[in-house]
């Protein structure tokens, strides 16, 4: 099968980005750390409904430059606290929903949905909240045949601890990487994409309600949701490989939607020579180049606007 490879552009963020951390699956897919038990083959194929296994196979490379580039809802939240924002359950989407979730199409864009939910959650410390994000989270996983992958003893262990931050991280990464490949063999490489897809909507939903809620008046939020412009054309360009599919295609459209309404976004890159210099007699390369992101409130309004309509149809 033909493996289609593509050049992801950098990010230029004014705000630093923990790298390579994946958003479909925050703190959700710490998975199979140690995990040997097979996949029943029979009982995955027959578990797809509208999703098309034909479609193309994308480079696993590709995928995770993109990722790369994403900042992860652990990160966002992180974010979020530290510009004094309170924690708001209300603005998640509720573990309660998911006995509506009968396709896989809805299944793996609300797994994503939920791991972003669970990042959130977490850098608040609300635990409690936490372990209902995982049940749920954990049962979305053996519905899309990807339970084998999923060690709930180690989510627990790592995700009801903020000082296991960076090694929540570090598994998050490895395993993504892990269900990446397993669902590329298994020509399925569109959940993947609707994994990260929903992961990132759910991000930005939450950005969003949070910049409201502040009137846009907070610049580091705002500036946040701007930066996403960049991000939005590469995920565009990922659906659609899968434009054939139904469920995906109005998807597309949404993205495409979204895009336009992007359009009024402008971020502009001012090169700068960088410098050195000795910080406790080590060498430092530092980068003077600056990103500027142009947002008007209205513009973000916008943006909110559509983002809760895509996520209303898929957490409905």
């Amino acid at each position: 099968k033909e493996i289609i490879r593509f050049e992801v552009m950098k990010t230029m963020s004014t705000i630093p980005v923990m790298k390579t951390i994946c958003i479909a699956l925050s703190l959700a897919l710490l998975i199979g750390c140690g995990s040997k038990k097979a996949p029943d083959e029979k009982a995955f194929e027959a578990s797809m409904d509208s999703l098309n296994n034909q479609a193309p196979k994308i480079n696993d490379e590709v995928v995770t430059a993109l990722l790369d580039q994403i900042p992860s809802p652990l990160e966002i939240s992180m974010m979020l606290k530290q510009s004094g924002s309170k924690y708001n359950s209300s603005i998640l989407n509720s573990p309660d929903n998911l006995a509506k979730y009968n396709s896989n199409y809805k299944k793996a864009l609300n797994m994503g949905i939920y791991g972003a939910d669970l990042g959130y959650t977490n850098i608040y410390g609300q635990n409690m909240d936490g372990v209902r994000y995982l049940s749920t989270i954990k049962s979305l996983a053996d519905d899309l045949n990807l339970g084998q992958f999923f060690d709930i003893a180690t989510i627990a262990k790592l995700a009801t601890n903020s000082d296991n931050l960076d090694s929540l991280l570090l598994v998050t990464t490895q395993n993504f990487n892990a269900i990446n490949h397993y669902l590329q063999t298994e020509n399925r490489s569109n959940l993947s994409i609707l994994l990260l897809v929903g992961g990132w909507i759910e991000a930005m939903e939450i950005m969003c309600q949070v910049a409201e809620s502040q009137n846009f008046k907070n610049k580091e939020i705002v500036d946040r949701i701007g930066e996403q412009k960049i991000i939005l054309e590469q995920i565009a360009i990922l659906l659609s490989f899968y434009k054939s599919d139904n469920s995906t295609a109005e998807l597309i459209k949404d993205f495409e939607e979204l895009n336009k309404i992007f359009e009024a976004v402008n971020i502009t890159y001012t090169y700068k020579e960088s410098t050195m210099k000795i910080v406790n007699g080590v060498a430092m390369i530092e980068d003077n180049s600056t990103t500027t992101i142009t947002i008007t409130d209205k513009d973000a309004m916008a943006i909110k606007g559509k983002i809760d309509s895509m996520r209303n149809k898929i957490i409905n």
